[in-house]
């Protein structure tokens, strides 16, 4: 268990150099705020001057097996940071899993299983080395010291913060205003990624603006235990595939880092083209300046696909090959134009002498989520077979193999 300590000595400032404003420009690209960004520049001087790397601590809890793009958004921060020189130390939440974050929830977040927790901290790592360099990457977990704390080490930990303060949070202000329970152990959440902080000596820690709460908490408790307290640097969260809600694989809106390149790419395309800007900033490596033409061009007349493109071939090149990013292109180009693309599902269907309806078809082909979509999209002529579009919501397919498309994306070579 860690012990409070002196408040150790405040370091002379150290003078800021170019090579400090850059670093602080790379730090505040895309960021929502850096918080207090001006103890940040005494750390990046202090860094410059000791040639002691700043320790940067990211924190995740494995909910899910699976890192989409929004989880990349600080994940592609820290990539920036580590090419400054600085340690990254990933953060797999093992023990506050078993917690549950109460952040943004209007009602208990159920804590995940020792099990569940484990098979998902097998993906999380190697899903994020694709865009971290491991080789730099200190990974730790935090059972290493939460578990160690105990139930002496958890009541003088809890002594450090106050109920009232406590209840400052937006989310459980809410909850006890509409007389929605608060179990004790949520409050225990910020505390323990707050400890986290102090059992890595962290100088700044990345997250979400939804975990501001926590971040601070963080700051806090370093202060408490005679730690020169870290910075917070907060990222946007990032609007998924239909441009209101938070990128989650539960709202279905989301592009994983694992899917297909084709699929990927298509997901990229399809953003709007006022979100494809906040894309850029937040996904893309291309220097700013070069994004700002990007936009003035398209702002001018010229055609915002082709810039959709770019940042469609750069995050699939990253999490596929370059390649793969061409070949996704066209195989995206033959889909517009009506083409079909390589890589289709195949699939063999049972039929009666009569045939199969088409509605019901297209429901077992998975092309749709029920036969009654089906017929209205055939009503709309988004339903086509061998090429030809289907006018009859009646007709029966009879045996033989037949390429059924449902809108531009969706193909199935079908059997019967």
């Amino acid at each position: 268990m860690l012990h409070p300590e002196n408040p150790a000595p405040a370091t002379p400032d150290h003078p800021v150099s170019d090579r400090v404003r850059e670093a602080l420009a790379v730090t505040l690209r895309g960021v929502d705020e850096l918080l207090p960004e001006a103890d940040w520049v005494k750390k990046l001087a202090r860094s410059e001057a000791t040639g002691v790397p700043l320790r940067i601590k990211l924190g995740l809890d494995p909910t899910a097996p699976d890192i989409h793009l929004g989880h990349t958004v600080v994940l592609n921060k820290l990539r920036q940071l580590q090419d400054l020189g600085h340690t990254v130390i990933f953060l797999i939440g093992d023990f506050t899993s078993l917690i549950g974050d109460p952040s943004g929830r209007n009602a208990t977040r159920p804590p995940l299983t020792e099990e569940q927790v484990k098979a998902n901290a097998e993906t999380y790592y190697k899903q994020a080395s694709l865009v971290l360099d491991p080789a730099k990457t200190e990974i730790r977990y935090n059972s290493e010291w939460c578990d160690a704390l105990g139930a002496r080490g958890m009541i003088q930990l809890a002594s450090r913060y106050t109920v009232a303060r406590m209840m400052e949070r937006d989310d459980f202000t809410k909850r006890f205003k509409a007389n929605t329970p608060i179990s004790v152990h949520e409050f225990l959440y910020p505390l323990m990624q707050g400890y986290d902080s102090v059992a890595l000596k962290s100088d700044l820690e990345l997250g979400g603006t939804d975990q501001k709460f926590n971040l601070l908490m963080g700051r806090h408790l370093q202060a408490e235990y005679g730690q020169e307290p870290q910075c917070i640097l907060t990222m946007p969260l990032l609007e998924g595939l239909d441009g209101v809600e938070k990128m989650s694989k539960s709202k279905n809106n989301y592009i994983g880092i694992s899917e297909p390149a084709n699929t990927m790419f298509a997901k990229l395309m399809s953003i709007s083209d006022d979100l494809m800007w906040k894309y850029f900033t937040l996904l893309s490596f291309r220097p700013l300046d070069e994004i700002a033409r990007l936009k003035a061009d398209c702002e001018a007349g010229a055609n915002p696909r082709d810039a959709k493109v770019l940042l469609g071939k750069e995050i699939v090149t990253r999490f596929h090959s370059a390649q793969a990013a061409d070949e996704a292109l066209q195989d995206f180009v033959n889909r517009a134009r009506g083409g079909i693309p390589d890589d289709i599902p195949e699939l063999t269907l049972t039929a009666t002498d009569e045939g199969l309806g088409i509605g019901v078809l297209l429901k077992q082909a998975g092309l749709v989520a029920s036969s009654s979509e089906g017929l209205r999209l055939i009503e709309q002529g988004g339903v086509r077979v061998d090429g030809e579009v289907v006018r009859e919501k009646s007709l029966k397919i009879q045996r033989g193999t037949f390429v059924i498309q449902v809108g531009k994306r969706k193909f199935a070579k079908v059997t019967l």
